[in-house]
């Protein structure tokens, strides 16, 4: 655990630091708030590296083999699935606040023509959709690789070696969500000046890095590669704002339609309670973790 301690240790200074550094500097206000969230998303991957090196674990496997054979039916739900269930989602909240529901997507198109944008919605609205559907876990793919390299490259083998898939998927999950405290509290994803600021919104995303966790870890498990998490993870952050075309009013991100509520991200939850059932069972183990396993032993 000494390596994982050590990985965990470098991920959390780097990025918390960065963090209170756009704090200082006006936060979610400053003008390159979002090109220094996604240079975050590197630094998990980049403590890998310095984790292996200074351990001298040396790189022999980074989880970045692809493992193509027997395994296409996991890439295509990991290219798909996030898609699928954020539309989910948004579909049975958009059933239980119908009067938020915008069909004729209004409020974007006055979004769009303040900002002197004059085409047809409903074109723009299915062009960014099949973007977000068939391109974002491309287009997304290295920041969310230098997450997954980190988070279900590493960390979670590691816990695997130690105790049992669930588990270490529920541990990876809840640290992956703690990681993002300091974004959360300048106002990422669930705003400031709730009730609970920020801590219910830390709270609310470590709920939602545990569902959304336990598909991440059995996609690469299964695979034994961090890769399909990374096509998975980039296709949610492709698609996670897709709601909005259809939204009218002000959102509670608490509740939803954005997958981060606990409506919006309905499909999450399921699919994340299925994936923790899939870990539970002994089949679902990889060769990848009971090698490791019997590798601890040995030493």
């Amino acid at each position: 655990m000494k390596r994982v301690n050590l990985f965990l240790g470098l991920t959390f200074v780097l990025t918390w630091g960065a963090a209170f550094g756009l704090m200082a500097a006006g936060g979610l206000g400053n003008p390159y708030a979002q090109l220094i969230f996604m240079a975050f998303m590197l630094i998990p991957a980049a403590c890998v590296i310095l984790t292996r090196a200074m351990t001298g674990e040396g790189f022999g496997d980074m989880r970045l083999a692809l493992h193509f054979k027997g395994n296409i039916r996991w890439y295509l739900a990991a290219w798909f699935l996030p898609s699928l269930l954020i539309i989910a989602g948004a579909a049975l909240y958009f059933m239980i606040y119908s009067d938020t529901f915008d069909p004729t997507l209004s409020t974007m198109a006055a979004v769009y023509a303040q900002q002197g944008v004059m085409l047809p919605m409903k074109r723009l609205m299915l062009t960014q959709m099949a973007m977000g559907i068939f391109l974002a876990p491309a287009l997304n793919f290295i920041p969310a690789l230098g997450e997954e390299l980190g988070w279900r490259g590493y960390l979670l083998p590691k816990l695997c070696e130690k105790y049992p898939a669930p588990l270490a998927a529920l541990v990876t999950g809840v640290i992956w969500g703690l990681w993002h405290a300091p974004m959360i509290a300048m106002g990422h994803n669930y705003g400031v000046g709730y009730p609970t600021a920020p801590y219910g919104g830390i709270a609310a995303m470590v709920v939602f890095c545990i569902f959304v966790g336990a598909l991440l870890a059995l996609l690469s498990l299964k695979v034994r590669s961090a890769v399909p998490a990374a096509l998975a993870h980039g296709g949610l952050n492709g698609m996670a704002a897709a709601s909005v075309w259809f939204y009218k009013g002000t959102a509670n991100p608490f509740i939803g339609p954005f997958p981060t509520g606990i409506i919006g991200g309905a499909g999450f939850i399921a699919a994340g309670l299925i994936c923790f059932y899939f870990l539970s069972k002994g089949t679902i183990e990889s060769n990848m973790i009971r090698e490791a396993r019997d590798e601890s032993g040995n030493r």
